[in-house]
């Protein structure tokens, strides 16, 4: 079953978040707390969302986490999913492709004009499976990240924001 993510499920979506960091190598980059997923999700200014897929025994063994974006481009708001993840023995009982069939029921619903994601280079399993839905890599785009020092040293550097009238 799936179905949008309640207040309760929190715990378990923390648990899968540092799951997938875990299997994507990076559980050393894995920080957020119970109490942060929750304000994003349901506090007063929730900008995220989330899906979660339970098995047969009502268990939380798979989620969606995404967020609205915009496409200038279209003139309207699409989806952009930030993690999905299926807890691997419950993997090929159709969870994954339900959960973006969830999102993709969003996007028609609300008449969003696309469905986003990004996925590791080395992450073959999940290519597979995202190609057999139809979905079409974006390879004439590479993505950029600022973070720690980086983004603090842009963040706070006033005089390059005034020289170019942001």
């Amino acid at each position: 079953m799936i179905r949008r993510a309640r207040p309760a499920d929190v715990d378990a979506l923390t648990a899968l978040v540092y799951e997938l960091a875990e299997y994507e190598k990076a559980r050393h980059e894995c920080t957020v707390v119970a109490e942060q997923l929750h304000t994003a999700l349901f506090g007063a200014d929730a900008a995220a969302f989330a899906h979660v897929a339970e098995d047969a025994h009502g268990t939380v063994v798979g989620m969606a986490l995404w967020f609205r974006n915009f496409s200038t481009w279209d003139g309207v708001h699409g989806i952009y999913l930030e993690d999905l993840y299926v807890r691997p023995e419950h993997r090929g009982q159709g969870h994954g492709r339900a959960l973006l069939a969830a999102l993709a029921r969003e996007c028609v619903d609300r008449g969003y004009s696309r469905l986003s994601w990004s996925v590791l280079d080395w992450n073959t399993p999940s290519i597979g499976f995202y190609r057999s839905l139809g979905a079409v890599p974006q390879d004439e785009w590479t993505t950029f990240r600022l973070s720690g020092p980086a983004l603090a040293a842009l963040g706070g550097d006033q005089a390059a924001s005034s020289a170019s009238g942001a």
